[in-house]
């Protein structure tokens, strides 16, 4: 056994990378690339379940709409009111909410419509837009905690003890820097 290994009943406990823990993957590196992955993946599989539904031309647009706004939707975003997002996930989100989207208008391949126009014809408002309200709405409950409250303590400490100088930034053009600013 080596330094870091976890020994279970005699049996070796093999190390890995990513841990799925109450439907969310964790990741050691601390990122979401795999639980977002795992949301989107978890949303196409309520897509192919209510297939029947959304490809039905005789089942109204709007009521496809509501259909994946309570079905499909919540189960991309769960566990996403915690997740420190970055413009490429948020991206990939709205990337394959506006596949699922087009792919109920009928509106695949050489037809160019534009996602506003699609959004109101189906009654859908962005994801990005719905994932700012369930982040929102979290914080709102952690901020009505009492205190002394764990969950409490940890985050809004964190946002409280954030200091700035004085001034503008400098401006820093590291090729790292750019690197997250692009993230």
């Amino acid at each position: 056994m080596r330094g870091g290994d976890v020994s279970l009943d005699g049996q070796v406990v093999v190390q890995k990378d990513t841990f799925r823990y109450l439907g969310s993957v964790l990741q050691k590196d601390g990122d979401i690339d795999e639980d977002v992955r795992h949301r989107i993946s978890a949303g196409w599989l309520k897509w192919r379940q209510a297939s029947g539904i959304l490809c039905d031309k005789r089942v109204p647009q709007k009521l496809k709409g509501k259909f994946y706004r309570t079905a499909i939707r919540p189960a991309m975003l769960y566990g996403a009111e915690c997740w420190p997002t970055k413009r490429r996930h948020v991206q990939q989100l709205s990337v394959v909410e506006m596949r699922m989207l087009r792919w109920f208008c009928e509106h695949t391949g050489r037809v160019r419509v534009q996602n506003e126009v699609i959004r109101d014809r189906v009654g859908v408002a962005p994801i990005e837009e719905k994932l700012t309200q369930h982040r929102l709405r979290w914080f709102g409950h952690v901020q009505r905690r009492p205190s002394e409250a764990p969950v409490r303590n940890g985050i809004l400490e964190r946002v409280d003890n954030v200091k700035r100088g004085r001034g503008r930034p400098k401006l820093m053009w590291d090729e790292s820097i750019k690197r997250d600013l692009k993230d």
